[in-house]
């Protein structure tokens, strides 16, 4: 599901990088601190933290070699490295960063407690881990209007709504998962971005590329059944006079220190 980082830019990078960089910004972190990106993907929060908190390094790590190379090619600040591994067993010391960071990725990892294990376990003391995920059950729309779209013409993608699938993006689970991991001082807040498309083409185009759990569902459907759930989309979403469609998304932000 995770390989094309182009696929993935057009699908979700967009709204990512800009979440991304709402977040760093937040954080209020002092300069010259040592930063892991659990997760980084094809560098969205990685590129927003070079450019946002001055750090002494940023060290990405992800399971998908695809991503990484598009990450690289976009993040060539010196200060980046990037390397393929799984958040349930980082290749660093106990204690090692400042600051680590992962977002959007925790609800796809098979055993999130470990991933918060092993983030808790490479924070120095003192130090601070966060976590953001989408709010998948209700305020990341443009995936809440295809889902229920779908699951309209199809009974079985009910099941496969990501609001059902991923119960840890909602905030007594992402916190519970934080406190659990040893992690003091946990909070949970929001943010909210909007995803503004400039017509529904640009909405529905990158639901074929098959990068995330909504296009692989569609990618697996015959042609007819695709079609239905795009009529139906176009029907639904909200389009203002200009042809463009404005949403929004929220995602929920873990904070503790270790």
């Amino acid at each position: 599901m995770w390989q094309s980082g182009d696929a993935y830019e057009a699908f979700m990078g967009r709204w990512s990088r800009r979440l991304a960089e709402t977040f760093v910004r937040r954080l209020d972190v002092p300069a010259s601190r040592r930063w892991l990106d659990v997760g980084c993907g094809t560098g969205a929060l990685t590129a927003a933290v070079l450019a946002a908190a001055d750090p002494a390094e940023v060290a990405g790590v992800d399971p998908s070699e695809g991503f990484l190379t598009t990450a690289r090619q976009r993040v060539t600040d010196p200060r980046a490295s990037f390397t393929v591994a799984d958040a349930r067993s980082l290749p660093f010391p106990g204690d090692r960063f400042d600051v680590v960071v992962s977002g959007l990725v925790l609800n796809f990892v098979p055993d999130p407690a470990a991933a918060a294990a092993e983030i808790r376990r490479v924070t120095v003391p003192g130090g601070q881990a966060m976590a953001y995920l989408w709010d998948l059950a209700h305020g990341m729309e443009l995936l809440r209007y295809f889902w229920d779209a779908a699951a309209e013409l199809d009974p079985a993608a009910a099941d496969l709504h990501e609001g059902r699938r991923y119960p840890l993006c909602r905030p007594e689970p992402l916190g519970r998962l934080w406190t659990d991991a040893g992690l003091t001082g946990v909070s949970v807040d929001e943010i909210k971005i909007p995803t503004v498309f400039t017509d529904f083409d640009d909405y529905w185009q990158p639901f074929l590329g098959a990068q995330g759990p909504g296009p692989v569902y569609l990618a697996g459907l015959p042609e007819g059944r695709r079609n239905q759930i795009r009529e139906l989309l176009r029907s639904r979403l909200p389009t203002a006079p200009d042809g463009s469609i404005p949403l929004s998304a929220r995602a929920w932000v873990v904070r503790g220190t270790a």
